[in-house]
């Protein structure tokens, strides 16, 4: 087990207590799950540089990190949804592109075909934490609405994966075809 891949580990385990966080009432709840997640979020950048650094990028930690990013986004915005009522539609959206692309990318894997993430994914993922972050402290502080402005990120990320999700879509077809 590399010091990577158990940086990974440590976001997955992690998201239960993120979850259960979240369902509890008071600005010092919100607080500590906003930071619980934020140090979840940042590992995402952490562990990379740690792998890449110490010349042990894994197989595992190739399937763990994307994996661990996925579920730390996926399971918290559908948490958001009851706790912060957020637009499910949103969520579906989201969660829908993650699903498709991450199976388009299996299936071009089949054909050896290699899609590689784009920058785009990136920028998403960038904004889905930041959104994600402002929604779970959801209140008023240092007045700034932080709700408002998880809003705002999350409509950036949702126009982000879709984008990215034709982009994707885009350099698999043109694989085939060519």
């Amino acid at each position: 087990m590399s010091l990577p891949n158990g940086v990974t580990i440590l976001r997955i385990l992690a998201i239960p207590l993120i979850l259960v966080l979240l369902f509890c009432v008071g600005p010092g709840y919100q607080l500590l799950t906003a930071l619980l997640f934020l140090g979840a979020a940042v590992t995402d950048t952490f562990d990379g540089y740690l792998a890449r650094r110490r010349g042990v990028v894994t197989t595992l930690g190739k399937f763990l990190d994307p994996l661990a990013d996925k579920l730390l986004i996926v399971t918290t915005l559908i948490a958001l949804i009851p706790t912060r009522e957020i637009p499910a539609w949103m969520v579906i959206v989201i969660v829908g592109r993650e699903i498709a692309i991450t199976g388009l990318r299996g299936i071009a894997v089949t054909q050896d075909i290699i899609i590689s993430a784009s920058n785009l994914g990136k920028y998403k993922t960038v904004f889905e934490m930041t959104s994600i972050f402002f929604l779970i402290l959801n209140g008023k502080y240092f007045s700034a609405n932080f709700y408002t402005i998880g809003m705002v990120f999350l409509w950036v990320a949702l126009v982000i994966a879709v984008i990215s999700g034709v982009d994707y879509l885009r350099k698999y077809l043109k694989s085939i075809i060519v």
